[in-house]
């Protein structure tokens, strides 16, 4: 166990040269405020967004299921409805701000009708959106205690 926990803590282990080219990517662990918005980087090609925005689409539509992507490229938006406040809606679009919608009579627990998260590192706008769905499906406090409120809405700046 202990070796095992060596290896995993050390910054730099030694793969085999056929792993070194495969090596997994942790993107979590750098920091990324010197990353223009809506951009992955200075080293992203036209082939990597392209090849990007492929694999987003196809993460998003099997994340959602065909029912719910097919409302979301026909619509625009898909909306969540919050399990701990009763007649609140999360409506997700892709590259945008959460937008919080409440029925008539109902008060939203934030004092703007916008909710900002923005991903740790860049995603194309597709796959965030398909990880915004499952927080505000499956794990809403989570929205809750990162979320900024916001008074207006606009494009999301780590997405691309």
């Amino acid at each position: 166990m202990a070796r095992f926990l060596d290896r995993l803590l050390r910054r730099h282990i030694e793969l085999p040269i056929a792993a070194q080219q495969h090596a997994i990517e942790l993107p979590w662990t750098q920091r990324w405020y010197h990353i223009p918005k809506r951009s992955a980087g200075w080293d992203f090609r036209a082939e990597d967004y392209q090849a990007a925005r492929i694999n987003a689409r196809m993460v998003a539509k099997e994340t959602l299921g065909p029912a719910a992507w097919n409302q979301v490229r026909r619509a625009g938006y898909i909306d969540v409805p919050s399990r701990r406040f009763p007649g609140l809606t999360y409506r997700l679009r892709i590259g945008r701000r959460i937008e919080v919608r409440c029925r008539p009579g109902v008060d939203s627990p934030w004092p703007f009708p916008y909710l900002c998260i923005n991903p740790v590192y860049p995603l194309p706008e597709e796959e965030f959106f398909a990880h915004l769905y499952l927080y505000a499906r499956d794990n809403e406090d989570e929205i809750i205690r990162v979320a900024a409120p916001q008074p207006w809405d606009q494009r999301l700046g780590r997405t691309f």
